[in-house]
């Protein structure tokens, strides 16, 4: 995409006109927008994943009685991207909530959303830098297939197969004030 200007002046009299450059438009309106929704969405990754895993733990306290100690994990400084997606020069970074050792425990890792799976990458990294677990398997609300990296799911709620224009929507009656996945279709593709 290309915008029009003159080229600056001043020009002096008796001169040819101003010559019409071509300036690259990086980003428009509307690519500003997406850009700062997708930002918004890899910032609340975090925030969906943590009432996933309270209330996996309410269901095994249920059917087990056993209380299940649960963590909050923040993989912001783990990310492999956080130079491309970090707003401004410092990245927004929340604490990481771990009340216990996870030495030998057995670890499960909590998701709502897999795609390409650097964000699993990026927890298991951040993490391991808390102990050394006895095992961690991952469960994932949704996954949607498009793996990057050989990382895959012990337990999902449900495989939606996308295109990679395509989004998951995950919604929670914590954040949102309801329960809902959605697929969102990539422009042009709606019906």
């Amino acid at each position: 995409m290309y915008d029009w200007r003159l080229a600056p002046g001043p020009w002096p009299p008796f001169h040819s006109p101003p010559v019409e450059v071509r300036v690259p438009i990086l980003m428009d309106s509307e690519r500003i927008s997406r850009s700062l929704t997708r930002i918004a969405h890899e910032i609340v990754v975090r925030t969906r994943g943590v009432p996933i895993a309270r209330r996996l733990a309410a269901s095994l306290r249920e059917i087990t009685g056993v209380d299940v100690a649960t963590g909050a994990l923040d993989i912001t400084l783990y990310r492999d991207d956080l130079m491309k997606t970090a707003v401004g020069p410092q990245p927004i970074v929340r604490r990481t909530e771990i009340p216990f050792s996870i030495d030998g425990r057995h670890i499960v890792l909590v998701d709502d959303v897999l795609y390409t799976g650097r964000t699993i990458r990026a927890a298991l990294d951040a993490l391991i830098d808390f102990g050394r677990p006895s095992t961690i398997q991952l469960v994932v609300l949704v996954d949607r297939g498009h793996r990057e990296l050989p990382i895959k799911a012990d337990y999902v709620g449900k495989n939606v197969p996308t295109s990679r224009r395509e989004t998951i929507h995950v919604r929670l009656a914590e954040i949102d004030g309801r329960d809902e996945v959605t697929l969102d279709q990539a422009e042009g593709e709606r019906a």
